[in-house]
């Protein structure tokens, strides 16, 4: 065998050769570029994937969340609690209801919605009661005066709250009285009872209004935004147009740091500081009032507004200054009619999201309000926002009660849309104007 010469080779083998010595030739760095490029593209499209099937399940979540919150909080204004009377026996081990036959029942009997009557026998004092009530006495949409007790009874009987009757005898043993606890479906709630009603008393007397609440709630949030934004405004111009960049940065590093203290203690300060302050100066009974609440808003909403505000000034460019600065204008004039107004979007922005705090605000407004439900008369006057009725009485509530909590985050929710599309609309106006 002898090996050819490049003469001897046909077309196809010198090409071929060739190829096979360029190959040889690569460095194995650049021959793995390839493969290491394709595995990039697997693991980028790997990670795209996850984060949309993330993305998905979050917003079934979100879905979710949103629908449970409305529908209970949408339930109140279309049904009652129940279709039927609740009874419940106490120290009483042996009786009937309508001549179905109950021994040692410890949960709730609910009286037959077709009746006419609920007719009561039990054993007291070794003698058979008979206890008659009629039914439809009343005004059936509201369930007043739905139920007639015999005569003999009134003396008998007690309403300890809205819409529950207890019938009591005596028992063999002090304190050991024998009751019949009877308790009516509360109504469907009219929606303008609930916004406009001035009374929040959901435990005794029934009673779901929440317009002292709404009225605190709106308060506050101005009152921090009055006080909050002009600070901000007056902050943020400071650093971003007349500090150094090293003594701004510290600043603003330091802003920063309030941005990440936990609202709890924002309200501990204010519960320490705030609230004695008030109370020596106004010579309250109580510090905790609608002033407190504002005072501790006002400072919470600052991190979020300045720093926004001083990115966004930032964020001008520096022609503006030049040619404002050449026409003849001080840093100042420069800072407040060319700067401010081209960052107006960006600080717009900062409000809306230091509103949305100030609405949402719950534990710190909850150590330093002094959460009464009622209309303030002075800044001095206790109060309750809305978010602090619902942290304080989710963990008891139940029933109408609880359902109409939810409510109250609804009407929060819109409260929040309102306000951040009037300021959104003050900016339009604004922007067409000038």
């Amino acid at each position: 065998m002898y090996r050819k010469t490049m003469y001897q080779l046909t077309d196809n083998e010198i090409s071929i050769r060739r190829n096979a010595a360029s190959t040889d030739c690569v460095s194995p760095v650049k021959r793995d570029m390839p493969m290491k490029k394709n595995l990039r593209i697997r693991i980028d499209a790997n990670i795209r994937i996850g984060f949309r099937i993330i993305s998905f399940f979050s917003l079934i979540a979100l879905i979710a969340m949103l629908s449970f919150v409305f529908y209970e909080g949408i339930t109140p204004f279309i049904s009652p609690t129940s279709s039927k009377i609740s009874i419940v026996a106490e120290h009483i081990d042996h009786f009937w209801i309508n001549g179905q036959e109950y021994r040692n029942h410890r949960t709730s009997v609910d009286a037959p919605a077709d009746a006419d009557k609920i007719i009561i026998e039990f054993i007291n004092d070794g003698e058979k009661k008979h206890i008659p009530i009629a039914l439809g006495g009343g005004r059936a949409d509201t369930w007043e005066d739905i139920l007639e007790f015999p005569d003999d009874l009134q003396h008998q009987i007690s309403s300890p709250e809205a819409y529950t009757y207890t019938i009591s005898f005596p028992g063999a043993l002090a304190g050991m009285d024998q009751k019949f606890h009877i308790t009516l479906p509360e109504p469907r709630q009219k929606l303008t009872e609930f916004i406009l009603g001035t009374e929040w008393r959901p435990v005794y007397k029934k009673l779901y209004g929440i317009l002292p609440m709404i009225t605190a709630t709106l308060l506050t949030t101005a009152g921090a935004l009055l006080i909050g934004v002009p600070i901000a405004l007056l902050s943020s111009v400071l650093i971003a147009e007349f500090l150094s960049k090293r003594f701004g940065g510290i600043l603003r590093s330091a802003i920063d740091l309030l941005a990440g203290i936990p609202s709890v203690v924002y309200g501990f300060f204010g519960l320490m500081v705030i609230v004695p302050f008030i109370q020596r100066v106004f010579g309250s009974a109580s510090g905790s009032s609608l002033l407190a609440a504002v005072i501790v808003l006002s400072i919470m909403i600052l991190p979020i507004i300045v720093s926004i505000t001083i990115t966004s000034l930032r964020s001008v460019p520096a022609s503006y200054r030049e040619a404002s600065i050449a026409l003849g204008a001080t840093r100042m004039q420069t800072a407040w009619h060319t700067v401010v107004p081209a960052a107006k979007s960006g600080i717009i922005a900062s409000i809306i999201l230091g509103t949305a705090r100030a609405v949402g605000e719950t534990m710190a407004v909850i150590l330093v309000a002094g959460n009464s439900p009622q209309f303030p008369s002075s800044l001095t006057d206790s109060i309750r926002t809305m978010t602090a009725s619902i942290a304080l009485e989710m963990g008891y509530s139940a029933g109408r009660h609880r359902e109409l909590l939810f409510s109250i985050g609804i009407i929060l929710f819109i409260i929040i849309i309102l306000l951040n599309a009037a300021i959104m609309k003050l900016r339009n106006s604004a922007k067409e104007h000038s």
